[in-house]
């Protein structure tokens, strides 16, 4: 049973004057009493002086994301190009996920097929012969500055940036070029509202969807928004989300779900823009005052009745005017030798720089930054100094948010352009795929493939490959994948070179197989 409340002196003052104003707020005190449980007095409470003042309304995806989309990305973007840890997070993430760029491995299901392993095997193989053909040249950009693995380095990172990125698949012959597919990437800012119409349902931010939330349509501009030329003759192009005919996806939305809704893209800086912008100005300031402190070395006291102006201190490498320079400016430098007035004397002070919690403090708001980028502050900042297990579980759990990032990358680009790279190659006739068109099972049979990446950093060699061998011999992994997760190589292809390397050196003279020594027989004494 609950107990009773003792009444306050402002309640009995004002049951002594007020009598039934006294009853409305007990009336009223144990009605909010009976209204307030569970999370009332705790997360859901207003009253608390803890909770006061706390601005927590939300919206929907589109008032909390879509309308903040374009501050968010140009904050994120400023701290990727002038703040060290926010540029480092990125590009650790773009590094590890993508690397030099995710390899094609094709998975015929040639059980459904009804392909023996060894059709399979050398009809992959002439898959990626001639994915090569279009993927390492530069002429699979629409732009004609990147091949297919510089463009996921250029998606990935462009979709951390700002949230999401916009790839077109246009056809485009070019002379030489055996297939006619391109990929066109559009930066998120040219996707929005043209003439800047007002963000209203159907269309916002550039994106007009449907009743379920379906894309519909995109609103390309023909330059870049925030370019400060060629504004007046800025003008937008509708894009169909799929083509009417076929059905074909003809813009591909590379951006990270968070809520159920969304439309736009969350910039993986987002959550720890504050964070990073105040430990960016601490560091500049801490780094300004131990420039300083470090020329700084000594006061100059006077004896004068009057009080003089102080002059500017001018750091090296600056440049003033000397007409704009005034004698009692100080020029502050390694052994600068100041000459005194009369009256005046020389005291020395200690600017305790650098600050000793300077890099405590840093590190502590940098395991707060890690937490949130799912990145490891030791790998955040590459410093590890703690024991080999802690570093081993540090890496382990960044490659658990690199290996999603990659699935995300993988399944979001990769795969559908090389579905439709496949489609024209089956449609060119220089990949044999009967009943390609015919069936989606089939279709689905034919591009199956796994896309390989960088492999996870060892620390311990030796024992990263003595626990890959365990796990092939008690059937936990293949060599095939151990391969790829420990060199990003490809098992086959060594296995091939394997054979060629022995057999040369059994040929050479530079190996000799050993026999076997053989058990002496027993004899009849024994």
């Amino acid at each position: 049973m609950n107990k009773q409340r003792e009444p306050t002196i402002l309640d009995r003052c004002i049951a002594f004057i007020a009598p039934s104003m006294a009853l409305k707020r007990e009336h009223a005190r144990q009605k909010l009493e009976f209204i307030n449980s569970g999370y009332s007095y705790h997360g859901a409470n207003s009253t608390k002086k803890s909770m006061v003042g706390w601005q927590y309304r939300s919206g929907s995806p589109d008032d909390d994301i879509t309308r903040n989309h374009t501050d968010l990305l140009q904050k994120c973007r400023d701290l990727y190009m002038g703040n060290p840890i926010a540029a480092g997070a990125l590009k650790t993430a773009r590094t590890n996920v993508v690397g030099s760029g995710l390899q094609l491995n094709p998975q015929l299901d040639a059980e459904f097929l009804g392909m023996t392993g060894e059709q399979a095997d050398e009809m992959e193989r002439h898959i990626v012969r001639e994915f090569a053909l279009w993927a390492n040249s530069k002429d699979c950009d629409a732009a004609r500055m990147c091949d297919f693995y510089q463009l996921q380095q250029l998606v990935f990172l462009s979709a951390l940036m700002s949230g999401d990125v916009f790839v077109l698949l246009p056809v485009l012959p070019r002379n030489g070029q055996p297939y006619n597919l391109r990929v066109q990437v559009i930066e998120a800012d040219r996707v929005c509202n043209p003439y800047n119409i007002p963000d209203l349902p159907p269309i916002m931010a550039g994106v007009e969807t449907g009743t379920y939330g379906d894309p519909i349509a995109y609103y390309v501009a023909k330059h870049h928004p925030l370019s400060l030329i060629n504004q007046e003759m800025n003008s937008w192009t509708k894009v169909t989300a799929f083509g009417a005919k076929t059905g074909r996806r003809n813009v591909l939305h590379i951006l990270d779900m968070e809520r159920p809704g969304q439309r736009r893209g969350v910039p993986m800086l987002a959550p720890v823009i504050e964070s990073l912008k105040q430990l960016g100005r601490y560091s500049e300031a801490e780094l300004a005052a131990a420039v300083v402190s470090g020329f700084l070395t000594v006061a100059i006291t006077s004896d004068l009745g009057d009080s003089g102006e102080i002059g500017e201190a001018e750091l090296p490498g600056t440049e003033t005017d000397p007409g704009l320079t005034d004698a009692s400016d100080i020029k502050l430098g390694n052994g600068t030798v100041v000459s005194l007035a009369p009256g005046e004397d020389i005291k020395a002070i200690d600017p305790s720089r650098p600050s000793a919690q300077f890099d405590p403090f840093v590190l502590a708001v940098l395991r707060q930054i890690g937490a949130a980028l799912e990145i490891p502050m030791e790998l955040l900042v590459k410093h590890f100094t703690a024991s080999y297990s802690a570093s081993r579980a540090a890496l382990l759990e960044a490659w658990k948010f690199f290996r999603r990032q990659r699935a995300w990358l993988a399944s979001d680009f990769c795969q559908p352009v090389y579905n439709e790279w496949f489609a024209e190659a089956v449609a060119r006739g220089r990949i044999n795929a009967p009943g390609f068109f015919a069936d989606t099972a089939i279709r689905r049979a034919y591009t199956g493939a796994e896309w390989n990446g960088p492999s996870p950093g060892q620390i311990d060699p030796l024992k990263e490959v003595n626990a890959a061998t365990v796990r092939v011999e008690q059937g936990f992994s293949t060599r095939a994948r151990e391969t790829a997760e420990l060199t990003g190589g490809d098992w086959m292809q060594n296995y091939r070179q394997r054979v060629k390397e022995e057999k040369m050196m059994r040929e050479g003279g530079l190996k000799v197989d050993q026999q076997p020594k053989q058990e002496p027989e027993p004899s009849e004494d024994d």
